[in-house]
């Protein structure tokens, strides 16, 4: 069972996602906050796999609070909502450690994919969201970004790089390792080095990563 908190200023949005994510018998709504600010309490108390965060709420907005759950360690997964397909607060809040993100009118048979997508440790990027977050971060700074970039993925043995190739193709766990001839097992191990060799990492900034440190878009040199 996939445990599942909500955060969203909105009473009628809160109500409406709690409807529609209590329709899944593997997904159980176990609370939810209006604000940013009560997202500590509710983890304390309901102890989620995946927070599903409104981005503008009035006091401590949905990127601050994904921010303030990496930073304790061991949080669960973020799933953002927005109302704006290029939202730039969609951007922060990724950088901010946040799993995916979806618009709030995303029909709720995906929403319920998404919630189960994130809870196994896989991003959520539409293709069209994911074009616009290569492009946003492609824009300043890019030479700087590549340095650094491949300078942590040295960090990984050739095996573990292909691994975040994959990843940043959008590739599923079993689909990398179709990919690789490894099983799935073998993935998620790799993976696990992988996150813990380049610090606090995740798929969606893992495939950032690999991104910057390919110029943008290409093969790796």
């Amino acid at each position: 069972m996939i445990r599942v908190a909500i955060v969203d200023d909105d009473p009628f949005v809160r109500a409406g996602l709690r409807a529609i994510l209590s329709t899944a018998p593997d997904l159980d709504v176990v609370g939810d906050a209006d604000d940013g600010a009560g997202v500590p309490d509710l983890v304390g108390a309901a102890r989620p796999d995946v927070v599903v965060m409104d981005i503008r709420m009035p006091r401590v907005d949905g990127i601050e609070a994904t921010a303030r759950l990496t930073a304790a360690g061991g949080s669960p997964r973020v799933l953002v909502l927005t109302t704006f397909q290029l939202d730039a607060h969609v951007f922060a809040a990724i950088e901010a450690g946040a799993s995916g993100f979806l618009l709030k009118d995303t029909p709720p048979a995906e929403l319920i994919d998404a919630v189960r997508v994130v809870a196994s440790g896989d991003a959520m990027l539409s293709p069209a969201h994911t074009r616009a977050l290569f492009e946003r971060f492609a824009d300043a700074g890019a030479d700087r970004r590549r340095n650094a970039a491949r300078g942590l993925l040295g960090r990984l043995s050739a095996r573990e790089r292909e691994v975040a190739e994959c990843v940043a193709k959008g590739l599923s766990n079993a689909e990398i390792g179709a990919e690789l001839y490894c099983s799935e097992a073998t993935v998620k191990t790799h993976l696990t080095r992988v996150f813990t060799k380049l610090d606090d990492m995740n798929r969606v900034r893992l495939a950032l990563l690999v991104r910057d440190a390919d110029g943008g878009g290409g093969e790796s040199a």
